[in-house]
């Protein structure tokens, strides 16, 4: 048998000492060169950088994080990760982290009930601040999170004296206002309200406000558990089961509300010539023909470019500790709703 031939070797990467060898400078410049605030002349910055640029050199981001004590990791948490509309936010998140030379670490709340294996984890990384991207993170996560000394805060939480961390969120209470006074306007006067858990604080906010403007027209208020399609369809068929009546359904949001508008197909009742059913948040699939659902549109975008801004601006200043901020929302119409 002929002799295998030997594996192809890749060459090594291009080292700090081999730019500061071939720019004719020192090590030590090529490490100012690219560490963001650092002090070098604009002829050695240019230099090196071309120098590197032409040996392919790439600066060591984990031996620099040594260097300056950062690790330019931020904690992304969550426990939405099945949610369609949720990837729409990581997506977001981690495109903006990454234009910004910033990376996330993922972390699921979806089976860690106090939140500790989450908060361990952003220590033992050693994050240098938080997002959390949920309206509902175990009680006592975000003070955890401040108190072991993180910048936090919280995009979809709860605004208020109460939370512990700033918040970015959407204006919940009038969303729920927006669904109850267009569903009177169109004569809809059986209501009901189909939420995710009784806990989460969107779910909260988005009822108050639908039950404020719904008034006496509110008949049935149920809380589907999780924002998925199969509890959004379980949750409908029981309130079918419930009161045959029903003219309107508000879901607390869009998952829920397809998987709602499926079991009235199932049922036979047409939606909207006998139920009108709204959704929140307008994902995507929300504008599918086959589901043509009316939603509260929620600036998903504006309140992730916020966030990342907010952070990136506390990670820089300890002292620039965001206010919480309330983004507005609107009502989109689509075919799921009665005519005015």
């Amino acid at each position: 048998m002929p002799p295998r031939s030997p594996l192809p070797t890749r060459a090594s990467p291009a080292t700090a000492r081999d730019v500061a060898e071939a720019a004719g400078v020192s090590i030590s410049a090529v490490s100012r060169t690219f560490t963001p605030g650092a002090s070098v002349s604009a002829k050695t910055r240019e230099r090196v950088t071309s120098t590197a640029e032409r040996l392919g050199y790439k600066p060591n981001r984990l031996a620099r994080s040594l260097m300056t004590g950062r690790t330019e990791l931020i904690g992304l948490v969550s426990n939405h990760f099945a949610n369609p509309t949720f990837m729409e936010v990581f997506d977001l998140f981690t495109r903006e982290l990454q234009a910004r030379g910033l990376r996330p670490l993922l972390a699921n709340l979806g089976e860690d009930e106090d939140g500790r294996a989450a908060l361990d984890m952003l220590q033992q990384y050693n994050v240098d601040a938080v997002l959390i991207a949920t309206s509902a993170p175990p009680a006592g996560f975000a003070a955890s999170c401040r108190a072991a000394g993180l910048p936090v805060l919280h995009v979809f939480g709860r605004a208020g004296r109460s939370s512990p961390v700033p918040v970015a969120t959407v204006d919940n209470v009038e969303g729920g206002r927006l669904v109850a006074d267009a569903m009177r306007s169109r004569g809809l006067r059986r209501l009901a309200f189909l939420g995710g858990s009784a806990q989460d604080a969107s779910t909260i906010d988005r009822c108050k406000g639908f039950a404020e403007a719904a008034g006496s027209s509110l008949k049935q208020t149920l809380h589907a558990g999780n924002y998925t399609h199969e509890h959004g369809r379980a949750a409908m068929h029981a309130l079918l089961d419930r009161e045959d009546r029903l003219d309107g359904v508000f879901c607390g949001d869009d998952v829920l509300a397809l998987g709602a508008i499926d079991a009235c197909r199932e049922r036979g009742v047409d939606v909207p010539g006998q139920i009108s059913i709204v959704g929140f948040d307008d994902m995507p699939l929300a504008a599918w023909a086959s589901y043509s659902l009316t939603t509260v549109r929620q600036p998903i975008r504006d309140m992730v470019l916020h966030a990342i801004e907010r952070i990136v601006a506390w990670m820089e200043d300890p002292a620039a500790v965001p206010r919480s901020k309330l983004f507005p929302c609107e009502l989109v119409i689509r075919a799921s709703i009665r005519d005015a």
